[in-house]
Parts: C-alpha cells; sequence; structure tokens
C-alpha cells in the first residue's frame, strides 16, 4: 500500500442493523487490520426525515458485541471529527457552490408539485419512470433555464431551491472495481441528484465524497446496490479537483434470500422464522420487535465467522476462524462477485462448532445469561464450568443449555411417566429400591463407580441394563434426553441423585 489504509463505515440510524450491514464493517474492519490501518465508522444522518431515536446507540452496541470497534468515531473522537454528518452541514454547501462556480452543477427552484407533474407530463411507453437528467432538465425551473438576475431574484426572496449535479452528455465514466474489475457507465443513463436539499443538508451524494477526502479514506468499501451511484460519486471527486485522492473501490455482493431469489430482507427473516438483524431491535414508533441473533443464542465469534464466510473463502476448505486468522487470511481478491444465499442451518452449523470449542470459563457468561431469563440461580461457578462441560457438545444455540442442563440445578418439574409405564413391572420397581440402598450406602460417587454398581446390581436381579438406563435417565432429568446419566448422578450428587429416585417411584407406583 502507497498511503495508509483508511476506510469507514457510514449507516444511517433509520434502525436495526441487518447482517449485510455487519459484514459490511467486518470486511472494512478485517481489511484495515490486515494492513495496520484505521477504521472509521460515520453517522450519514443527513436526513433527518428518517432519523430513528435509539438507532446510533444501536449501532455501537452491534459492533461491540461483534468485537469490531472503530479507531474514530462519533463515540470514539478522532483526528477528523465530527464523524456525524449533521454537525458538518456547514461546510457542505461550499463545496456546492464550488460545483456551481465550476459548471458542473446547478440550482433547480422546481416545487414537489412541478417534480410531480414532470413524471406525468414527459411519461411516455419507452421512458415510464422520467428523471431530472440532461434532456429535461431543459424544461424545469434551474438556473440552465432562468436568466441570472431571476436566479438572484429567486434566491434573494428565499425561494426554496436544491442543487443538482450538471450530469455532461455522451462520456462513459469508468474505475476499476476491487472485485469486479473495469466498470463502465454511460452519463445519459444517469439522473442529475441532488446534491445538497432545500433545508441545506447534503445528500449521500455530495457528503460522501466529500468527507471522503477530508478524512482521508483510502479505500470505500460498501454494498452493490451502491453501484449505480459510483459515477456520479467518481464525476464529484474529478469536479471538485481530488482526483488523484479518490479511493479505490470495492462493491461488496448482495446476501441473498435462502432461494437465491432477491437481496435478504427483515420479511423474509419474519416469513422464515430467522434472525437478520445482529441483535434485536424495538421500533421506537411501533413499538413492534424483531429478534437478532445474538437473542436467538448465537455467540459473537460464531456470528462473525459465519458473515465472514457468505461471500468470502481463503480458497481452502477450512469454515472455522478465529479473527486472528480472519485478519490474517483476508483479503479483497477472495470476496466473491456473485450473491451469497444465506442458509439458517449452516449458520446454527457455526455456532454449534463454536460452542464445541470454546472453553466452559468463556461460555459461562453467556450461559449464566440465560439461565438468569430463565429464573435458575448459580451459586457455584465451578459447578457451572462441569455442566457446561458436559453439554456443550449438545447445545447449537446458547438457548439450548437451558433444556439441556437445568435440571443440574433444580429438580425437574415434569417427568414423562408415560415413557416409563409401559415396560415398568415390580423386578424394576425392586430394582431401583435396591439401587436407592446401595447408593445411599455407597462411599464412592464418581460416574464409573456408580455405573459399576447400577450394573452389578442389574446383573444380580437377572436386568439387562438397557432396560434400566432409560428410567433411570427420566428420573434424573424428567425426559429421554441429557449426557451421560451416571455422568449427570455424579455431579448433583447422591442425595438429590437418591431423592429423585424416590420421587418417581411414588409416581409409577
Amino acid at each position: 500500500m502507497n498511503k495508509k489504509v483508511r476506510v469507514r463505515f457510514a449507516p444511517s440510524p433509520t434502525g436495526g442493523l441487518h447482517l449485510g450491514g455487519v459484514r459490511t464493517v467486518l470486511f472494512n474492519y478485517l481489511f484495515a487490520k490486515k494492513h495496520g490501518g484505521d477504521f472509521i465508522l460515520r453517522i450519514e444522518d443527513t436526513d433527518q426525515t428518517r432519523f430513528v431515536p435509539g438507532a446510533e446507540e444501536y449501532i455501537f452496541q452491534t459492533l461491540e458485541w461483534c468485537g469490531l470497534i472503530p479507531d474514530e468515531s462519533p463515540k470514539h473522537g478522532g483526528p477528523y471529527a465530527p464523524y456525524r454528518q449533521s454537525e458538518r452541514k456547514d461546510m457542505y454547501r461550499q463545496y456546492a457552490e464550488q460545483l456551481i462556480k465550476a459548471g458542473y452543477a446547478y440550482y433547480a427552484f422546481d416545487t414537489p408539485e412541478e417534480l410531480e407533474a414532470m413524471r406525468s407530463d414527459f411519461k411516455t411507453a419507452e421512458n415510464p419512470s422520467p428523471q431530472y437528467n440532461q434532456f429535461i432538465r431543459e424544461k424545469m425551473r434551474n438556473s440552465l433555464t432562468l436568466g441570472e438576475d431571476e436566479v438572484t431574484r429567486l434566491i434573494s426572496e428565499g425561494m426554496p431551491y436544491v442543487i443538482r449535479i450538471k450530469m455532461p452528455a455522451g462520456e462513459t465514466v469508468s474505475f476499476t472495481d476491487m472485485i469486479r474489475g473495469e466498470v463502465s457507465f454511460q452519463t445519459d443513463q444517469v439522473d442529475d441528484k441532488v446534491l445538497l436539499k432545500a433545508d441545506g443538508m447534503p445528500t449521500y451524494h455530495l457528503a460522501v465524497v466529500v468527507d471522503d477526502y477530508l478524512m482521508k479514506i483510502s479505500h470505500a468499501f460498501r454494498g452493490e446496490e451502491w453501484l449505480p451511484s459510483a459515477p456520479v460519486h467518481i464525476l464529484l471527486w474529478k469536479y471538485l479537483g481530488w482526483e488523484k485522492d479518490m479511493p479505490e473501490w470495492a462493491h461488496l455482493p448482495l446476501i441473498l434470500k435462502p432461494d437465491g431469489n432477491g437481496k435478504l430482507s427483515k420479511r423474509d427473516g419474519d416469513r422464515l422464522g430467522f434472525p437478520v438483524f445482529a441483535m434485536d431491535w424495538t421500533d421506537p414508533k411501533t413499538n413492534e420487535k424483531t429478534i437478532g441473533f445474538r437473542e436467538r443464542g448465537f455467540l459473537p465469534e460464531a456470528f462473525v465467522n459465519l458473515l465472514a464466510m457468505l461471500g468470502w473463502n481463503d480458497g481452502t476448505d477450512q469454515e472455522i476462524f478465529t479473527m486472528t486468522e480472519l485478519i490474517e487470511k483476508f483479503s479483497m481478491d477472495r470476496v466473491h462477485k456473485g450473491g451469497a444465499k444465506f442458509d439458517y442451518e449452516k449458520a446454527k452449523w457455526y455456532n454449534h462448532e463454536w460452542i464445541k470449542q470454546s472453553t466452559a470459563i468463556d461460555l459461562a457468561p453467556f450461559v449464566q445469561q440465560t439461565f438468569a431469563t430463565n429464573n435458575i440461580q448459580i451459586t457455584e461457578p465451578s459447578f457451572l464450568h462441569k455442566v457446561i462441560d458436559l453439554v456443550k457438545e449438545r447445545c447449537t444455540l446458547l438457548s439450548d443449555f437451558t433444556a439441556q442442563s437445568s435440571f443440574f440445578f433444580q429438580s425437574p418439574t415434569e417427568i414423562d411417566i408415560d415413557a416409563i409405564k409401559p415396560k415398568w413391572d415390580d423386578k424394576k420397581n425392586l430394582f431401583f429400591t435396591e439401587l436407592i440402598r446401595a447408593y445411599e450406602l455407597s462411599s464412592l460417587w464418581e460416574a464409573s463407580d456408580l455405573e459399576k454398581e447400577f450394573k452389578e446390581l442389574a446383573a444380580a436381579n437377572q436386568l439387562k441394563p438397557g432396560e434400566l438406563m432409560l428410567p433411570f435417565r427420566i428420573m434424573l432429568v424428567g425426559g429421554k434426553f441429557g449426557p451421560g446419566v451416571f455422568d449427570i448422578a455424579a455431579l448433583i450428587g447422591k442425595t438429590e441423585t437418591v431423592a429423585r429416585i424416590k420421587h418417581t417411584l411414588g409416581l409409577v407406583g
């Protein structure tokens, strides 16, 4: 790299953070850290009509949960502050006016009613959705069609106006995309985008270019939905005289619906029953709550891992990556051009793998949080660690720890008697009565000792251990699930084991 790598993620605070947005953060972050650069978070809140209270805080909380901490941001500060566009409002006008003086932009005084009439009056079979472009602007109220005196009068009288870029006719705008290679656009097919709105706020098109220049952004990575805007931005870099400082571009592939037909949306998650936001989000206007990956029971490491694999791989069969490994191996030339289909079952597989390889100490805080929501009290951390090690391979989501281990901390409230009764008889009743006595007298309480005593007693009663294991499991956990039954007994202890056997014997009669 000839210059220091500086990348940015610039979200609008308009709601929950879609997993596609977090993946954009991740790819920016990995690229920056691999090249010893800086990752900047900039809040693009120029559209005040779409601002949603709490959304900015949600963005920071999401990145913190994922471990993607910005080097510079509204929260962390930095040498190019402020990092909220609304706080930089005054600086954008000078650049818009500079473009007008150079002949690259113009004032447009059209009212909303006139713009609506334009879309109707110029609608044809060949052009069903007319745009404010080089062909139509000559018929509208702007500084290109009005005299200079008239323009001065309208501005002095406070007539609302916007500033639009003047797209050139018959030109080709080309650039090299780090993922897609050479990309070209015909300017005749691009409309005259608004750069400065009537309220004095810049649109994304002007603000992103100005801010990227002033913040010395070296690489601009964003979703491919922004590709049609690229010719406007490239021309602005040129028109403002900053072409030599323009960042390298990369437009990331879309994350697609599970069937591959179109971009994944929140509605798809609602319809198919999986999250698309990183964390829970409640819309303050509607109070509609959308569940996130965190609350569904995903580890942050697994969430980051699965996002990295949506549209990228390192060229090997490796699928499980730590953050350190991702930083070491990430490269833009391994990012795919085509969209990546989201597979929730595969996402859960990543989480299961991360749970299995995580230590009990690492998992304990997440499990405790899960238990707390189910009113399960933890008094001994060391006991919790033993339980986690025993059941973690059976858990796909963190929420599974409740079902797979709650019986270690409290006696089961329900016993699946119906699973015991069909094959229950006096011999089995006698066996468990004798087992109670044997366990009460036992001075050893390791899983191997308990299993040995269990099998020896079964042989003495001419019973097969296999016939007795299921009833024993149900006595201890309430149902047909859980880890090794003797491991369970060893952990819950003699008093609790005996009490649970007695309780069930009283139920089967």
